[in-house]
């Protein structure tokens, strides 16, 4: 998956669990504009954030092979 592909998953994922970008960062624990950033493919991001994100969205999240 590219930045592009992602942030889309991570923005369909909020919007079916009726999420604001807001709320997502906060319970995150990033900024909005990360958010925004993450969904709009721009910029780049940790992946620790990248994690975070996920684990609030409830994506099952493997790290390693």
């Amino acid at each position: 998956m590219n930045k592009q592909e992602i942030g889309q998953s991570i923005r369909e994922r909020r919007k079916t669990l009726r999420i604001s970008q807001g709320r997502l960062a906060e319970l995150a624990g990033v900024a909005v504009h990360t958010i925004s950033n993450l969904e709009t493919g721009k910029g780049n991001c940790t992946v620790e954030t990248l994690l975070k994100v996920a684990q609030v969205l409830g994506y099952a999240v493997r790290v390693g092979t």
